[in-house]
């Protein structure tokens, strides 16, 4: 199950929850908003002054008034630049802490999504979410809706102004605008689709480059450049070919919108000549409305290029809250229940359990786990042993049956509580690029000394070359595998967990890191329950039970000498295991010559 698509909303109605955050910062989006009515009237009142000094100046040769209008219109524009100055620093200082909020969110939200919709949803589709998609908000909260106000109010000034000035040329300035608007409104259903297809063709391409360069050594190895790089190429043509479809309706639509401008100023030209030689109208009212028709279509070229950064925004939001509505892993009204401590045990009673609600992995599983006890789950893969583990972290919730904590259904148990006293080692361990120390702590109090002199008692050398790391690198890649699940093992310890799984922790290791992880186990043993899934049987055997697997039901149950009494199912896995390891000795180990 990864992230859905959320139905389709209005574009107002994402705006308005967008806009939700930028309430925190209302004062200073108050004193933007004050600025840009002052802005937007400081831009019409110019062509005013104008007419003025054409008509009471110019036109009469009183150049002292000249001179005064000329210091007015200057003083007016200084006023506007200044203002935008303040303007443009309040909106981005908006912005940036806005997007910095919604970063947030949607990084807090990722990491409490359940287990079942990060396991099914590509890495790159949710670094998109908190990368690009909040990144292409940007705009809109530095500039974009303030904006939007702005050269609507602007529009709104140069009409009061212009029907002020001459009622008749401002009719003859607005008869394009039935066919401006209409242009608009075949450019914004186009436009929308295909931003749309844009934003889906990205995460598509982050999800690609996210996967096949974390398996970039597999590819070199296997030589298979050629192929993958036919595959990157159709996703990025199809990303260019949607780019320049966008650029397409830009080319057309700006050229329509400019020459409905020169139409307009047209039209108002012929109307002025008729009445200049009728004696009707003075020249300052003409330069001024030449003028106004100029402002007059500059702000809905501007609403036009704005609506690019809506749209843009617009998409990008859809799926930024598609992944914010997704429900997350919260204590819900069912799980009240904490207990404290684990005072008897863990116990399967009829578990079933299927991942996609068909195919089912467990068939009706049983059986204890006492406090303080060693219990193995071995079975050939696909088993269903690690499904048992997820059920236990409540990754997951069984379909039927019931998981009991000393009698309390597990779905009764407060989530957060119950993986609090939990500790898993994977078989391939996940370490970040951080110091040895920082990778066992991963931000807790708890003190890991005694843990490294535990280990210096037997292995001082490995204690010295793995606590020397400065930096281990992406995913640990300055340590060997056998050394990187050392560092796993102490890290599920050093919590003193109540309930320790190992998940397969000895599958990729050496035998001698194989020998140093047992140790450490057996060392904890009886502090803590300990669940171990295991395909390497000599490492379960002192294991108090063993539950042998096989198609998701349990065939087999008892300690090592009494499986091998039975001479069944683990007899059979264990005795292979015992002939391959044989026949891996003699091909390694040289036979000595004779003296």
């Amino acid at each position: 199950m990864s992230l859905p698509t959320s139905p389709a909303q209005s574009d107002w109605r994402i705006l308005l929850r967008l806009l939700a955050y930028v309430k925190p910062y209302l004062p200073a989006l108050s004193g933007s908003i004050v600025i840009t009515l002052i802005v937007s009237a400081l831009g019409p009142l110019r062509p005013w002054l104008f007419r003025h000094a054409v008509d009471a100046a110019i036109a009469t040769n009183k150049w002292q008034s000249v001179l005064i209008y000329s210091a007015v219109i200057a003083i007016a524009l200084l006023l506007h630049a200044g203002l935008q100055i303040a303007q443009t620093y309040l909106l981005q200082w908006i912005g940036q802490h806005t997007l910095n909020d919604i970063r947030r969110d949607v990084f807090h939200h990722i990491l409490h999504l359940p287990f079942r919709v990060i396991d099914t949803t590509p890495v790159g589709r949710l670094v998109t979410r908190a990368t690009n998609d909040v990144e292409a908000l940007s705009e809109l909260f530095s500039s974009g809706v303030v904006m939007i106000v702005s050269d609507i109010l602007v529009l709104v000034w140069i009409l009061v102004f212009m029907f002020a000035t001459d009622v008749e040329l401002s009719l003859y300035t607005l008869v394009v605008i039935p066919l401006l608007l209409t242009a608009a409104f075949v450019f914004r259903s186009k436009v929308r689709s295909v931003y749309a297809l844009i934003r889906t063709q990205i995460a598509r391409m982050n999800a690609f480059l996210n996967e096949y360069l974390q398996g970039i050594a597999t590819i070199q190895l296997f030589n298979i450049h050629r192929e993958q790089s036919a595959k990157f190429d159709t996703i990025n043509r199809e990303h260019t070919r949607l780019q320049l479809r966008t650029i397409t309706y830009y080319a057309t639509f700006f050229p329509v919108v400019e020459f409905l401008s020169v139409l307009a100023l047209c039209l108002v030209l012929y109307a002025a000549f008729g009445r200049t030689i009728q004696g009707t109208i003075s020249i300052g009212t003409i330069v001024s409305f030449l003028m106004y028709g100029e402002m007059f279509f500059r702000p809905i070229r501007d609403l036009t290029e704005k609506y690019n950064v809506l749209q843009t925004a617009t998409t990008a939001s859809e799926r930024i809250f598609a992944l914010l509505d997704q429900p997350i892993s919260t204590d819900d009204s069912r799980e009240v229940l904490t207990v404290p401590r684990i005072e008897r045990g863990i116990a399967f009673r009829n578990v079933s359990f299927s991942y996609d609600g068909t195919t089912s992995v467990l068939h009706d599983i049983t059986f204890d786990i006492p406090v303080g006890s060693f219990i193995a789950l071995v079975g050939a893969t696909g088993s269903g042993k690690s499904t048992i583990a997820n059920l236990l972290l409540k990754f997951y919730s069984p379909q039927k049956g019931e998981i009991l904590v000393d009698s309390t259904p597990l779905e009764q148990i407060s989530t957060h509580a119950h993986r609090g006293r939990c500790a898993i080692v994977l078989q391939d361990a996940y370490l970040f690029s951080r110091t040895t120390d920082d990778n066992i702590l991963l931000g807790r109090s708890a003190i890991i000394d005694p843990l490294w002199e535990l280990l210096a008692a037997t292995h001082p050398q490995l204690v010295e070359r793995l606590r020397s790391q400065d930096n281990l690198g992406e995913r640990g890649a300055s340590l060997s595998a056998g050394e990187r699940q050392i560092i796993a093992l102490l890290r599920a310890i050093a919590g003193h967990p109540e309930l320790l799984i190992l998940d397969e922790a000895t599958a990729h290791v050496d035998s001698e890191t194989e020998r140093v992880l047992m140790e450490l186990i057996e060392t904890m043993r009886g502090s803590m329950t300990i669940v171990a899934i295991a395909h390497r049987l000599a490492t379960i055997r002192h294991a108090d039970s063993i539950l042998v697997l096989h198609r998701g039901s349990i065939v087999e149950r008892g300690t090592h000498e009494e499986l091998l009494a039975q001479n069944g199912y683990y007899a059979t896995l264990y005795y292979l295991q015992r002939i391959e390891n044989a026949i891996e000795t003699s091909v390694t180990t040289p036979t000595l010559p004779t003296p």
